[in-house]
């Protein structure tokens, strides 16, 4: 029986010319490519290669060999592939990484629609601002990473991609008159997380000021709790006020401020079947 590691060399030095660009493409060291095409020439009876100069070049019988490799190679691969996708949807896990206002949200409805559809899947959580959730995802700690961006937030890194959830816009959050940014210009100012905190700081510039902001917390429940005892204002997205909304806070959208959520891959596309199907739970849990 022909062994299928020596064919896939065969078909790499075919498809390369050469065995060092077969070596490369396989990860192998050259002489262990050398040493699979002699014990295939053993196996099989027959010259299959031959010296051409400083380099090799297949035989007729050679030729023929490679590409039945090609093809049986492929086939192995391929129901590789489909075997993985079978299995991989009733077993294994998916990892996520969100910020806190998405897993008090649409994340959990996500999470029950994952259990219900692959119930063989363990899905693993974890609560951090973007920035980090795409540092977890490009380490490979997590498989999806909810993310939000403004429209002033710097480009992600290349090989991060994208999908699209929802657009989630901003509300100015006061425990007495509402008004505009500008009628708060001498209000003290609640921050949050650095990308809010930064967009927060280009409101206001825009609006004509720079804010005294005297207090900083991620923490969507003390923000409030805050404004509502009057000690600040501070700008929260729909999505914060739909997670909590403390009965003492007064609210108003703020007109050209929206934030876009998106679920973030890294890689090239097709994802594995687990993070796909962690996806289209994703989308379905955000739409409206």
């Amino acid at each position: 029986m022909l062994d299928v590691v020596r064919l896939r060399v065969l078909a790499a030095v075919a498809r390369h010319g050469s065995v060092t660009a077969a070596a490369r493409e396989l990860h192998y060291s050259q002489p262990s490519v050398s040493h699979h095409l002699a014990k295939l020439e053993a196996e099989t009876g027959a010259k299959l290669i031959q010296r051409a100069g400083r380099g090799i070049r297949l035989t007729e019988t050679g030729r023929l060999l490679a590409e039945r490799a090609t093809e049986i190679v492929g086939r192995i691969d391929s129901a590789s592939a489909e075997l993985s996708a079978h299995v991989g949807l009733r077993a294994g896990r998916a990892r996520l990484a969100a910020f806190p206002s998405a897993l008090g949200t649409f994340v959990p409805e996500a999470a029950a629609l994952l259990a219900r559809d692959h119930p063989g899947l363990e899905l693993r959580l974890t609560e951090t601002e973007p920035p980090e959730a795409l540092r977890m995802l490009r380490a490979g700690y997590v498989d999806v990473a909810v993310i939000f961006r403004y429209d002033d937030t710097a480009p992600e890194d290349d090989g991060i991609q994208l999908v699209h959830l929802l657009d989630d816009p901003s509300y100015l959050v006061t425990s007495g008159r509402t008004g505009d940014l500008l009628s708060h210009r001498d209000s003290r100012w609640i921050g949050g997380c650095d990308r809010c905190r930064s967009h927060l700081l280009d409101l206001c510039a825009r609006a004509g000021f720079e804010p005294e902001i005297a207090f900083t917390t991620d923490d969507i429940v003390a923000v409030q709790a805050l404004v509502a005892a009057g000690i600040g204002v501070t700008v929260l997205p729909a999505l914060a006020l739909r997670a909590h909304r403390h009965p003492k806070v007064n609210t108003i959208e703020l007109p050209g401020s929206t934030r876009h959520v998106y679920a973030a891959t890294y890689g090239e596309p097709p994802a594995p079947p687990a993070t796909t199907a962690l996806l289209t739970a994703l989308v379905s849990a955000s739409r409206p």
